[in-house]
């Protein structure tokens, strides 16, 4: 059945990206918030808001039945969880069909499949996508880790089965450092996630990050090319490009086929990513995981072929089928995308919460900023620091670099200290601009070139 009113489980950015896709679909909106968020402007946008309870995300955010109830009251017949949350959490999944409402995304037994770390490199084996050496399943012994990686090969990542957000990973380099660090993971992922269970893969050093973005209707999928996460600080994407400058056309060929056949093998609904790691120095690919929801960074896959993901994945979710073959899906030019953050880059990146002042956006035809920012607007302090991502679009990744350096030159956030220095630092880095980058790049590179205050 077609969406008519639409809640959105979520806040910030993609909260206000999810209301600008409904308004562009003539679906009603309603915003979920927390009481720190009365203010925010995904709520001003909204045709409703709905208070879901206290700042603290445990207490809204995180709060199913807060949720559902929001989402009876107002008489929405479908809820999107956006990325991080709820999104990829298989019980509200179901306990958002079981209330009869429709779930902007995968099957619960999708996510649940599909979100289990072990189980997904299984899906994956099965669909003939190629995986990093690894456990064949969840590691129940300190024993049995030590003969998987004298079966793999020291060095070893020691894996959270639930982890994620590169959160849970362990790296044992000799077999004395295993038996400790698989006791210490599991306690950590225990915490963490509310599941000890750990798996294992070889470690590729100095590898890239290419994800594939796909769309399935539950029967058919395609996609939307790669994208590049290699540049990261702590685990944590920073700067993104698609697709990437590392493949050439028969090894992006061979990814993103990778991507829809498992797509299609799994009956895949929806948006979603699956993530790899490639080696330089062999060529080959390793799938990793697949996140089971809309990305931080989608709008660079957005920016190369003209496909509005969300917008998709709501039509999806309401009952249509894939509107589009792959011969369809076109690569067109360059995009990249820049994080900015509410942190200072001279000061360790010291997250820190204020009042926007003068807000100036850049603007032209290639160029987004996707945000939540107004004039005025005061950063609650009880969310993660990411305050909008600047994307560019250009007809090749030179240009795109370049288009990208001007954009953050003309990106004027007054009142906190924000990322855009580091990102001008990268938009005229050498290295960045002849592509000689791995995901152990940024912070080396960091210490070798501090950013001024």
């Amino acid at each position: 059945m077609a969406i008519k009113k639409l809640l959105i489980a979520n806040r910030g950015e993609i909260a206000v990206r999810i209301i600008r896709a409904a308004q562009a679909l003539n679906i009603a909106t309603v915003q979920a918030h927390s009481m720190a968020d009365a203010d925010s402007l995904a709520v001003k946008m909204a045709d409703e808001a709905v208070n879901i309870g206290p700042p603290h995300a445990a207490k809204s955010y995180l709060k199913a039945e807060a949720l559902l109830q929001a989402a009876k009251d107002t008489g929405a017949d479908a809820i999107h969880p956006g990325y991080g949350f709820l999104s990829e959490n298989a019980a509200f999944a179901q306990a958002v069909e079981d209330a009869g409402l429709i779930f902007v995304g995968p099957s619960p037994e999708t996510i649940s499949r599909l979100g289990d770390k072990a189980a997904a490199r299984a899906a994956a084996e099965a669909a003939g996508v190629p995986t990093v050496p690894g456990s064949a399943g969840v590691l129940e012994t300190v024993e049995e880790a030590r003969e998987a990686a004298e079966r793999i090969g020291f060095p070893v990542m020691i894996k959270a089965s639930a982890g994620g957000g590169g959160r849970g990973i362990k790296i044992a380099d000799t077999a004395d450092e295993l038996a400790k660090l698989v006791s210490q993971a599991r306690s950590e992922a225990q915490a963490a996630f509310g599941d000890g269970s750990l798996y294992m893969e070889k470690l590729v050093r100095n590898a890239r990050h290419i994800e594939v973005q796909v769309l399935g209707d539950g029967t058919d999928a395609v996609h939307c090319f790669e994208r590049e996460c290699s540049l990261q600080r702590r685990r944590q994407k920073v700067w993104e490009e698609a697709p990437s400058a590392a493949l050439d056309d028969a090894q992006r060929q061979a990814i993103c086929t990778s991507a829809v056949n498992l797509a299609r093998s799994v009956g895949y609904r929806g948006a979603g990513t699956l993530e790899y790691l490639f080696d330089d120095a062999s060529g080959e690919f390793y799938f990793i995981e697949m996140n089971t929801r809309i990305q931080v960074e989608h709008p660079v896959s957005e920016m190369i072929t003209g496909i509005d993901l969300v917008q998709e994945m709501i039509r999806i979710a309401g009952g249509e089928k894939l509107r589009m073959t792959q011969d369809d899906i076109v690569l067109d030019g360059h995009s990249i995308e820049c994080r900015i953050n509410a942190e200072d880059p001279s000061n360790n990146f010291m997250p820190g919460p204020g009042t926007i002042g003068r807000l100036v956006v850049p603007t032209a035809d290639h160029v987004r900023f996707d945000t939540l920012l107004y004039e005025g607007y005061t950063i609650p302090p009880f969310y993660d620091s990411l305050l909008g991502k600047l994307i560019v679009h250009g007809p090749d990744r030179a240009t795109a670099i370049k288009r990208m350096a001007e954009a953050l030159d003309g990106l004027t956030i007054e009142g906190l200290k924000t990322t855009i220095p580091l990102h001008q630092a990268l938009a005229q880095s050498p290295d960045v601009m002849k592509n000689a980058i791995h995901t152990q790049y940024l912070e080396p590179w960091l210490e070798a070139n501090p950013i001024p205050s």
